[in-house]
């Protein structure tokens, strides 16, 4: 077996295992919100049997809160992302070696690699603390991500271009990566977030969606957000630092208003804005999510959009 039928097996499998993974996340998480429901009515019941008010109902709510559900989906959903995180492993890694370098020198090498690590980041929370109501979203996102990139972005494996081969391609590029990868699951925690505190604040439409009561607070959601998110932007100020030297090594400039490095500058100052708005200005809540949210969709733009659409000197990232 050659290392582009490696590469190409591994990361199907990979999208598959993804897909069961999501599926499976999505049954537990549809246990955990059923079973919380059940108790809290439970508990509210025993504090109308005991003659105890709403208060005491209220008391109950954070022990039921705290239930386990024990089912195979959870286990299933665990076992295939962890299996499906080695097998992309393995597929970005056999993608390298037939390459002969780095594999995130087009769209589509940065496609299979930005998932993966933004698998990874999930996996590396997960063991830290229970994130379960994360993984339909990453799984998903890593599903139709690497799908979109095997069949829409997939090329064959050619020699660098002259301006990428140097040694700036793996710190800038690499560092790009992980950022995107974090801003992923920073995402997925923003988007729950947004969504349970419209469903809490008796939004209609979301009262049907039960499986929310499986993830925490709001608040709580944010607060991890937020974590992912400033990581996310500490990272990504280095890319953009490291992307002005590149360029002042390939073309004599730190700056050209190349495309790239405008979009790439316009996301710095969307995530600057998210961060010092909800540190310094009690941006709490839907707006900072709403800007953080905005910050996401022009890193996805600037994947995108700027590749495919805009002519530049980074025009060699395209497909």
């Amino acid at each position: 077996m050659t290392a582009q039928e490696l590469s190409w097996f591994a990361l199907w499998g990979a999208t598959a295992l993804y897909a069961i993974a999501m599926i499976a996340s999505s049954i537990h998480l549809a246990r955990v919100a059923d079973a919380k429901v059940a108790a809290k009515k439970l508990a509210a019941v025993a504090a109308g049997d005991s003659g105890v008010g709403e208060t005491g109902a209220a008391q109950a709510t954070p022990a039921s809160a705290r239930i386990q559900v024990n089912d195979k989906a959870n286990g299933i959903a665990k076992a295939t992302t962890l299996v499906g995180a080695l097998l992309q492993g393995v597929g970005v890694v056999a993608r390298g070696f037939e390459s002969g370098h780095v594999p995130w020198s087009t769209m589509y090498e940065y496609t299979i690699t930005g998932t993966w690590v933004a698998v990874v980041v999930f996996l590396i929370v997960q063991r830290k603390r229970d994130v379960s109501y994360l993984a339909p979203g990453v799984t998903g996102f890593a599903t139709i991500a690497l799908g979109l990139g095997l069949t829409v972005l997939y090329a064959q494996s050619t020699g660098l271009q002259p301006a990428l081969q140097s040694f700036w391609l793996v710190i800038h590029v690499s560092i790009a990566i992980i950022a995107t990868g974090v801003f992923v699951v920073g995402a997925v925690a923003t988007v729950l977030q947004l969504l349970r505190d419209y469903r809490d604040s008796g939004a209609g439409w979301l009262q049907r969606w039960n499986w929310l009561e499986a993830t925490p607070s709001a608040s709580k959601l944010e607060a991890l957000a937020f974590r992912l998110n400033a990581v996310g932007f500490v990272l990504w100020t280095f890319t953009v630092m490291a992307g002005a030297v590149w360029a002042e090594h390939a073309w004599g400039r730190y700056w050209g208003w190349d495309p790239k490095e405008v979009w790439s500058f316009v996301i710095w100052v969307i995530y600057a804005a998210y961060l010092h708005a909800r540190t310094t200005q009690g941006w709490a809540g839907r707006r900072s999510a709403y800007l953080s949210l905005i910050g996401f969709v022009a890193l996805i733009m600037n994947f995108t959009v700027v590749n495919i659409v805009f002519q530049g000197l980074h025009s060699y990232a395209g497909v």
